[in-house]
């Protein structure tokens, strides 16, 4: 990293030209993987990652430059690039005096993944393995994957603002394949954590096995999913990720500025039902998409969205914020010192409801149950989606019953807050994620409690 008198001197030589706003954003990222396929460790991996990206803002004009270089003379090459590209000018010179404005971190690390040798990484990988082959002779392929890093970031601005955060994450996956009459068959299963290789004193890496190799042996007994319009049930956790989708990033201020989202210009309308509250939480203690503070310096904040069916807020990064005369939501993110930093998700959430989830599943006489949801396609302008369902179920006479083969669940964001009428009190996180937006790659979570939706599209081959 750099100290604070560099960091106040490469934001002097980027404001040396003029300009309105000046950041320097430093980052040192270290990582490392292994990956076990057919019982054979196939990826053994470390990689480190440092540099600093340096933006100058001029009216409506923002220019960019990285480097690798962190020495005064690669730092102060890259901010006159910036300014360049600004078409700052005016002379002068301009002095920054940096106020330290740390937050708290979201959890403390009690093992650094670091400190631990690759052989007991490998050892957990080995033991997925097992545990998963163990569960049936139908089970034809185990794949698990181990991660870790490690991201310390330093951001200094012209503001004044000195800020720095140092994010750990460790990540557990397990991927299996069964073999049967009715074909092939998968199960996935994964967890993470920003907290340390302390996750393993919380999760068994043998019982992740098991449930990724359970639901792949479960589906070889699948029926066609259903087609047409029906009620459907999405339990805990699993489908968040339709939200974070379909509803999430239409209220990232970005796409409202640019009209490019359904929500634009309807803060303070009714747009969910009453049981509908929506939260976008940094500050989630652990959760993949949690932070101390954004990659633009702002501590990172529990933001309501939608509260009680009526949309209250956006999300918004520091130059949409700046020009609507309003605080940042410490929503500003980017994947590296490469990019710059753009209003993003972090942990995006349904609260919970009153409704008790055997009550939801009781009181649906015929349907869809989703377990987990895959990945999909999201209009943002019009809220229109399509997302593949990894483990689902029928629901006969209030009971859930067959499972299904992979099938669709095919919607409108906005119509789907509308349309959800129980809402469970049994909330669960889902799986870690990773977001994907204009070329970058972001670290987030998403949750729901049990909810059913009253009408939904599935996509299914059932007559």
């Amino acid at each position: 990293m750099i100290d604070e008198a560099l960091a106040a001197k490469t934001i002097s030589t980027a404001l040396e030209t003029g300009g309105d706003f000046a950041e320097v954003f430093v980052e040192d990222k270290r990582s490392s993987s292994a990956v076990l396929d057919d019982g054979k460790i196939e990826e053994l991996t470390s990689g480190r990652d440092r540099g600093a990206g340096i933006r100058v803002v001029v009216g409506d004009t923002t220019g960019f430059a990285h480097t690798a270089d962190l020495s005064e003379s690669g730092l102060a090459e890259a901010a006159r690039a910036a300014a360049s590209a600004a078409r700052g000018g005016g002379g002068g010179t301009n002095e920054v005096e940096l106020t330290r404005q740390d937050a708290p971190r979201p959890s403390e690390i009690a093992v650094y993944p670091s400190d631990v040798p690759k052989v007991t990484k490998v050892e957990l990988l080995k033991k997925a393995d097992e545990a998963a082959r163990e569960v049936g002779a139908a089970i034809s392929q185990v794949s698990a994957r181990y991660g870790d890093s490690r991201r310390q970031i330093l951001v200094a601005n012209s503001n004044g603002l000195l800020a720095s955060d140092d994010q750990v994450k460790t990540l557990f996956s397990v991927g299996c394949v069964a073999m049967g009459d009715t074909g092939m068959q998968t199960g996935r299963e994964s967890v993470g954590h920003t907290i340390g290789f302390e996750l393993f004193d919380q999760y068994d890496v043998a019982e992740i096995a098991r449930k990724a190799a359970n639901r792949a042996i479960t589906k070889l007994d699948a029926v066609a999913a259903p087609s047409g319009s029906m009620p459907v049930v999405v339990g805990p956790g699993g489908g968040g990720v339709l939200f974070h989708e379909a509803c999430g990033h239409g209220l990232e201020a970005d796409l409202v500025a640019k009209s490019a989202s359904v929500f634009a210009g309807r803060k303070g309308e009714k747009v969910a039902t009453d049981l509908v509250t929506l939260i976008d939480d940094g500050t989630m203690s652990a959760e993949w998409g949690a932070f101390a503070i954004d990659d633009e310096g702002r501590p990172a904040q529990a933001n309501t969205l939608i509260e009680e069916g009526v949309l209250t807020d956006y999300m918004w990064d520091h130059l949409r914020a700046v020009k609507e005369g309003r605080p940042s939501s410490g929503n500003g993110r980017r994947q590296s010192y490469q990019h710059l930093p753009m209003v993003r998700m972090t942990n995006t959430y349904i609260a919970n409801g009153p409704d008790k989830p055997e009550d939801i599943i009781a009181a649906t006489e015929k349907g869809v149950y989703v377990a987990q949801l895959g990945g999909g396609q999201v209009n943002t302008t019009t809220g229109d989606f399509v997302f593949g369902m990894l483990e689902a179920y029928l629901i006969e006479d209030g009971k859930i019953t067959s499972p299904l083969r992979e099938g669709n669940l095919i919607g409108n964001g906005p119509e789907v807050l509308t349309r959800i009428d129980m809402l469970g009190d049994d909330f669960a996180m889902g799986s870690p994620g990773t977001c994907g937006k204009d070329g970058q790659g972001v670290p987030v979570g998403d949750g729901t409690p049990t909810l059913r939706v009253t009408a939904l599209t599935v996509g299914g081959t059932a007559a």
